[in-house]
């Protein structure tokens, strides 16, 4: 905010009106309502900042289900991180790995569909609050999973609970559904310009 050549009053002043205006919006935010959330695009930090809820949820003392549909095989970091919330957080690594890691479409589609099915009954339990579909947007793009299925399932959510769904390339329809939707923009990136390979707390 651009606030050059004004007086320490005038300043006061504006940030007093700024103030105003912005306790009237959120007086004004009165609906309440689970969220459906979407994080895409070709930038880095889609599941970092889904994992930023996670961690909020969990601070609240709320359940929290994660199921990781692509990433799986990678045993993440995260999931040893998560392990110290036994009681409040479900951590389902259910991905076998990027297709050409397998090379295995078949295999690869029933995962995803056993993936699914877990996700459903996640995402319909009154008891969780937020469930978090790591990469699912990918397993949507490459034809694993479609887009119809996951809307029809998305509209059995409890009213008051939210999911978040990862990965580039999520479908028009899924965004046009959606509550929140972020895209993330790569602007530079180190594997790419520098050759730097994936760093263990960085990208893992």
């Amino acid at each position: 905010m651009e606030t050059t050549g004004l007086t320490a009053e005038q300043h006061r002043q504006k940030m007093q009106r700024r103030k105003e205006i912005q306790d009237q919006r959120v007086a004004e935010r009165q609906v309440e309502k689970g969220l459906i959330i979407v994080n895409t695009g070709n930038g880095k930090g889609k599941t970092t900042a889904a994992l930023g809820m996670v961690l909020r949820s969990l601070g609240h003392g709320y359940r929290v289900a994660i199921v990781q549909y692509i990433k799986g095989a990678w045993e993440p970091a995260e999931k040893a991180v998560f392990s110290l919330w036994p009681e409040q957080l479900q951590f389902h690594a259910l991905g076998e790995g990027f297709t050409w890691e397998t090379q295995d479409r078949d295999r690869d589609i029933q995962r995803v569909s056993e993936a699914w099915k877990l996700s459903l009954s996640l995402i319909e339990n009154p008891d969780i609050k937020l469930v978090l579909l790591d990469e699912i947007n990918i397993a949507i793009k490459l034809g694993y999973l479609t887009v119809e299925t996951v809307l029809a399932g998305l509209e059995n959510k409890p009213h008051d609970s939210h999911v978040i769904l990862t990965g580039r390339g999520a479908p028009p329809s899924l965004i046009e559904r959606a509550d929140l939707v972020t895209e993330m923009t790569l602007v530079k990136h180190p594997f790419r310009e520098q050759g730097v390979k994936a760093q263990p707390g960085i990208e893992f």
